[in-house]
């Protein structure tokens, strides 16, 4: 029988050192969701080129104009994951920390009128059983509770920086190296 895992809902992964897929080099990951059977997070801090208007004009309403669309992840990138600070997060799909959880696929308006603030993902992250605790033995990833400004950071590609700066001096050297270290 394998041993129950310590749940990482709610904490940010943040790439480490030892995370050489360029799909997350310098990322920064919310969990939603972890457990045995694995773990479902969204990418914070990576931008598509696109708004949200232009790609699902039916999400449009959520989001201040001109917001842009977030890389999720790259699991189902043609599925929109909408995370949201919620007035009544009992209409959450899941909570990730707090009042801020994922939507559920099938909403009413009543539900978008429930939301304080929400950013729109195209995908997402995923691990099954047993991969993130390998990633995480490995120096793949660095687990940080997650706060709520760390979800809707007004400049998302600092992100990674911010939360490494927040855990201390004993990270100065990782914020420190080149997105590519063999280029150093």
């Amino acid at each position: 029988m394998m041993s129950p895992v310590e749940s990482l809902r709610g904490h940010l992964l943040l790439a480490g050192a030892a995370l050489w897929d360029p799909n997350f080099r310098r990322s920064v990951v919310l969990i939603a969701h972890h457990d045995d059977e694995g773990a479902v997070g969204v990418v914070l801090n990576e931008r598509a080129d696109v708004t949200v208007s232009e790609a699902i004009p039916q999400l449009g309403s959520l989001v201040p104009p001109d917001e842009p669309l977030f890389v999720g992840g790259p699991v189902e990138p043609q599925a929109a994951v909408v995370v949201a600070d919620f007035e009544d997060p009992s209409v959450a799909e899941i909570i990730a920390l707090g009042t801020i959880g994922f939507l559920p696929p099938e909403t009413g308006p009543e539900v978008e009128l429930g939301i304080k603030r929400a950013r729109v993902f195209a995908g997402y992250a995923g691990w099954g059983p047993g991969q993130l605790e390998a990633e995480m033995r490995e120096g793949s990833w660095i687990a940080e509770p997650a706060e709520p400004e760390d979800v809707f950071p007004p400049d998302p590609a600092r992100l990674w920086d911010t939360v490494l700066k927040r855990k201390g001096s004993a990270f100065d050297l990782l914020r420190a190296m080149p997105v590519d270290p063999t280029m150093n």
